[in-house]
């Protein structure tokens, strides 16, 4: 049997609440920067929750034509200007070396293009129906981030997007691991993008109780495994990395940031919303048998952390069932809780944190953990960064449905 490829990480981009790039993001995060504020895209007075992370001071200029963007939804728009800077930072637009047969394209979304939806359906029932954009559904259905940066490139492997809920970019990031691994591709740019903060969105998850109510404080509202946290913030934005082939990286002189060495994903089977300890636990399991590590050589878990009253102790037991003593000598954090939760793009951002973690030796923080629930007993570096040597990151996601998924980089 031939040995797997090794898969390295040689470009990052990003838009999100706390920086449109990977230098502004990665300092604010660093320094327990919030990124949530009251809601400026819609009237918010007959809403329970009033607030969010929204992308702020957002421009395409630059990246790709503005014409193109206006006949996007903005979950597209923050996905092609993330995935250009991927492209860039990884030094493969313009290299000979790349054979674009070979290059690929994994980038999902967890809802897609809901503002767009919502206003195509107001102009709908205002209008009538041929009062539709031309431009709307293919502004507005979630593989167009792919289908868009391999027109603008000219780059044609694999090209598809995957929508599982908040674990959507990792199962992006881990496939496209896996078709690099068996040869298929030698570069796959993977992650995911979300802009589903407009009325029905925030009414949605309103209504299945999801969202923290906290108008008073927005910045506080993001507490994951506080005894006070009500609830998860919705954030948008877009993280896209450039996932290559070890020998092909180095052969070509890239920069490399780490290595993806391990991917698992698991189903609880169990409840569309509410979750279990055993679908999180296999997935951390099979991820550490993935990248044939034990678990005592992690150093730093991204967690999931939500900020929700069940989740935060669900995810809690199921790390201290698989690592066990470990576990507490472990430094985990949530970023969410500066960003707060990108649905579907949540896994992508958080993969990028992951890395620089391992880059600079800096575990991120835990903002707002004021008093620690005690059911949740684990080291989540409270309020403030801390340094601390980073070889292996694990970074966790799990979605509606009982779907969840786990990745590890380590330092190369």
């Amino acid at each position: 049997m031939n040995q797997k490829k090794r898969v390295v990480v040689t470009g990052i981009g990003i838009v999100s609440p706390v920086g449109n790039d990977l230098k502004t993001s990665w300092e604010n995060i660093k320094n327990g920067v919030s990124g949530i504020a009251n809601i400026t895209y819609f009237d918010t007075t007959d809403y329970a929750t009033k607030f969010a992370g929204e992308v702020k001071n957002f421009s395409v200029t630059g990246y790709f034509d503005e014409k193109d963007a206006r006949r996007m939804d903005k979950f597209i728009r923050y996905g092609m200007v993330a995935g250009v800077q991927a492209i860039r930072d990884s030094g493969i637009e313009d290299s000979p070396q790349i054979d674009k047969n070979r290059v690929g394209l994994i980038i999902g979304s967890g809802i897609g293009g809901l503002p767009s939806i919502e206003e195509n359906s107001i102009n709908l029932q205002a209008r009538g129906p041929r009062k539709i954009s031309p431009f709307f559904i293919t502004g507005a259905i979630s593989n167009m981030i792919a289908g868009n940066l391999s027109i603008l490139f000219g780059y044609k492997g694999v090209n598809y997007g995957v929508t599982s809920a908040c674990a959507t970019s990792n199962h992006c990031i881990g496939d496209a691991m896996r078709y690099i691994q068996n040869g298929d591709c030698d570069i796959i740019l993977a992650g995911g993008a979300e802009g589903s903060i407009c009325g029905i969105g925030i009414s949605g998850f309103n209504a299945c109780r999801a969202l923290s109510t906290r108008n008073d404080d927005p910045q506080s509202a993001s507490r994951p495994w506080d005894r006070d946290r009500d609830g998860f913030v919705m954030g948008e934005g877009s993280a896209i990395l450039v996932l290559e082939e070890y020998e092909h990286a180095k052969k070509r002189g890239a920069k490399i940031y780490a290595e993806l060495a391990g991917y698992a994903a698991t189903a609880d089977a169990y409840h569309m919303t509410s979750p279990t300890e055993d679908g999180p636990l296999r997935s951390m399991k099979q991820a550490l048998a993935s990248a044939q590590i034990n678990p005592e050589q992690v150093d730093y878990i991204n967690a999931h952390g939500t900020s929700t009253p069940l989740g935060d102790i669900n995810e809690t037991n199921a790390m201290k069932a698989c690592f066990g003593p470990h576990a507490y000598e472990l430094s985990i954090s949530s970023t969410k809780s500066m960003t707060g939760h990108l649905l579907g793009a949540a896994s992508a951002i958080e993969a990028v944190f992951s890395i620089m973690a391992i880059c600079d030796n800096v575990i991120p923080p835990t903002i707002n953990l004021e008093n620690q629930d005690e059911q949740c007993d684990l080291d989540y570096t409270p309020k403030t960064a801390k340094e601390k040597k980073v070889n292996i990151v694990l970074s966790n996601s799990f979605g509606f449905g009982g779907t969840n998924s786990s990745i590890i980089f380590r330092k190369i």
